[in-house]
Order: structure tokens, then C-alpha cells, then sequence
């Protein structure tokens, strides 16, 4: 396996006090995640906003130090590392951030934001930077003669493009992908995932897909990582089971008027819990249309699915 997640948890401190600062709580955004990404697959993690896919993301990428765990990239563990011992993993994990533009410096030119990469890692003269860095915006279907423009200069959809050129500088074998699509229009939307489809047969990539929209996920990944209150809930191929991810695919859009209105919307009821103070048992039995007393004191194993009444096959919730 290309990368490893073992049981990850990231909890971040909630501390009070003016002079003295003490903890009072834990925001439990990660808790206990396992996953697992081949070379050359395309894993997609989606939930709700705050289920913790983002901060996931970053501890995989060693932006955040995890609470406990481990997350090891092509066998070697990458969590505890140093700035310095982690500096040889940056060139193989890159990431494409959501913003495409408070991703981008507004007061440097796109082809020094897209050779940065190249210049920490001390990578060719000034000259062959400057040809990669074209060559890239070529390959991502930008103009090279835009070389020394401005991000306020280009659109949305040419600013994301930036982001993906400046992720490839480094010829990376894990990219993560979080939510690079969402602040997008919809047919620019489509024009990014089949670059980045592209990208992948071209390069041999691998990508940690992140979104909230689980028709978007679908259209790219092999596998999807469903996420609820900072634990996996589910991993599937195309036959889900767990009854979130039906709430999920229930209220995805779909362009045909006649399948919308035969579909039917499932309404979860409540608001989702606090991860301060998470429910005990499984995280989702407050709202779960088939919650039973077992499911608030015993948290379902994560085999697949982590569910004690799964969605039977052909049976609709």
C-alpha cells in the first residue's frame, strides 16, 4: 500500500482563562480513522461540513502533528517526523486546496507561485524552472505566454489550474485533493475533474479525493470513504450500506426531472451532535431511522461498514 492510516486521532484543546490557560474540553475532529490507499487508486472521503475530512487530510499531508496513531506513505511511518526528516516525503504528497484564490499569493506573479515548489527543493537553474513551469501550464490547459500575470488576472476555474500545476511541479505520487471543485461553477467543475483524470493516466498519480458532494466523488474515485463526526462510517465499491450513506446519495442532484421525483429524499432528523461531546455508542443513532438501544452503547466495528442493522441489499431505507 502506497499509504497507511492506522488509527489516526487528532483532538484539538479548548482552552479558558485570561493569564493562566487550562484545557476545559477536546474538539474530537479525528477520532480513531483507518484507511488504507493503493498506488495509482483514487480513495474519495466525503461527509458533512466539520465531519472531519479536511483535518484528516492534513495529517496525512503533516501539516497537523496527530493526537495518537500512525500514518506510514510507501511503508515508512511519517507521523513524529521533524520539519527536516519529513522534507523528502513533501516532494511525493502535495495538495490541491480548496480556494482557489486565498490559495494563490495575490501580490506574485503565477510563474513564481507555480515554481516555488521547485526552488525549495533546490531543483534546476532559474532557466529549466522557468521552461518546467511552462511546460506544466501547458499541461493543465493554461496559456505559458501567462507566465508573469497575476492570479487577480485569471478566473476561477484558471486559478484552480494554477493550484493542480503548482501540486505537479514535484512529479508527487500521493495528491490530495481537498474539495478542489467546490467553490467552482458547474461545467468548470467538470472541466477539473477530467484534468485531473488526465493527470492521473498521464502521471501514474494517486489522489485522496475529498468533497462533500457525493455525486462528485463518484464520477472519480475506486473506492469511497464515507465520514460522519470524525469516524469512517462506511468504504464501498457501489453497494453502500450503512443508512447515512443512504441519507447522502438521497440527496444528491440529478439531471433527469423524471428520476428526481421518483427518488425519495430521506430527512434525517436533529442537527449533528457536537464533536466536543460526541454521542457514546455509534455517532449517527440520534438521527438514524434504524437506531436500536444496542446502537447507543456499543460502537459498531468498522468492517466495511460500521453499522449493527446495515441497508440490506435491494432494500431501501
Amino acid at each position: 500500500m502506497l499509504l497507511e492510516v492506522d488509527n489516526v486521532v487528532k483532538h484539538f484543546p479548548i482552552q479558558a482563562g485570561t493569564l493562566i490557560k487550562h484545557t476545559v474540553g477536546q474538539v474530537q475532529a479525528v477520532d480513531g480513522v483507518s484507511l488504507t490507499l493503493a498506488a495509482g487508486e483514487t480513495l474519495g472521503l466525503v461527509g458533512e461540513t466539520g465531519c472531519g475530512k479536511s483535518t484528516l487530510a492534513r495529517c496525512v499531508a503533516g501539516l497537523h502533528p496527530v493526537t495518537s496513531g500512525r500514518v506510514r506513505f510507501d511503508g515508512q511511518t511519517i507521523t513524529g517526523l521533524s520539519r527536516r526528516e519529513m522534507r523528502p516525503f513533501r516532494r511525493d504528497i502535495q495538495v490541491i486546496f480548496q480556494d482557489p484564490y486565498g490559495s494563490l499569493n495575490p501580490r506574485r506573479r503565477v510563474g513564481s507561485i507555480i515554481a516555488d515548489p521547485l526552488v525549495i527543493h533546490g531543483i534546476g537553474t532559474p532557466l529549466e524552472r522557468r521552461r518546467t513551469v511552462q511546460e506544466l501550464m501547458e499541461r493543465v490547459g493554461l496559456n505559458p505566454e501567462h507566465y508573469n500575470r497575476f492570479p487577480a488576472e485569471f478566473s476561477g476555474g484558471q486559478r484552480q489550474r494554477i493550484g493542480v500545476a503548482r501540486a505537479l511541479a514535484l512529479r508527487p505520487r500521493l495528491i490530495i485533493c481537498d474539495e478542489p471543485v467546490s467553490a467552482l461553477d458547474v461545467s468548470i467543475q467538470a472541466q477539473i475533474l477530467n484534468l485531473l483524470k488526465d493527470l492521473q493516466d498521464d502521471f501514474g498519480l494517486t489522489y485522496l479525493f475529498i468533497a462533500h458532494d457525493l455525486s462528485v466523488v463518484e464520477h472519480v474515485s475506486d473506492r469511497i470513504a464515507v465520514m460522519y463526526l470524525g469516524k469512517v462510517a462506511e468504504v464501498f465499491v457501489d453497494q453502500p450500506r450503512h443508512p447515512y450513506t443512504h441519507a447522502l446519495l438521497s440527496a444528491t442532484a440529478v439531471a433527469d426531472p423524471d428520476l428526481a421525483e421518483q427518488r425519495h429524499r430521506i430527512i434525517l432528523v436533529g442537527d449533528v451532535p457536537s464533536p466536543i461531546d460526541p454521542p457514546s455508542g455509534c455517532r449517527f443513532h440520534p438521527r438514524c431511522p434504524r437506531a436500536q438501544d444496542v446502537c447507543s452503547s456499543v460502537e459498531p466495528v468498522l468492517d466495511g461498514f460500521a453499522c449493527h442493522f446495515p441497508v440490506q441489499p435491494g432494500e431501501t431505507l
